[in-house]
C-alpha cells in the first residue's frame, strides 16, 4: 500500500502543485490527481517511477 500521506507532505514540501503533478501523470486536471493522492483511486505501476523523480525520492518511500 503506498503511504499517501508521504506523496502529499511531499509534494507540499516542495512546493508541487497538483496541476503540476496531474500534468506528469498525464491526467487532464489537478482534481483527478488529487483523487489518487487522497485514495479514491489507486495509482499503478507505470505512475511510481514518475512520481518518485518529481518528488526527488526512491520508489521504496512510498511504502514505508
Amino acid at each position: 500500500m503506498i503511504n499517501l500521506v508521504f506523496v502529499k507532505n511531499k509534494r507540499q514540501k516542495l512546493g508541487i502543485t497538483l496541476q503540476e503533478m496531474a500534468f506528469e501523470l498525464g491526467f487532464k486536471n489537478a482534481s483527478t490527481y488529487r483523487k489518487y493522492e487522497n485514495g479514491d483511486y489507486s495509482f499503478k505501476a507505470n505512475h511510481l517511477p514518475i512520481l518518485a523523480k518529481k518528488l526527488n525520492c526512491q520508489i521504496n518511500d512510498f511504502f514505508k
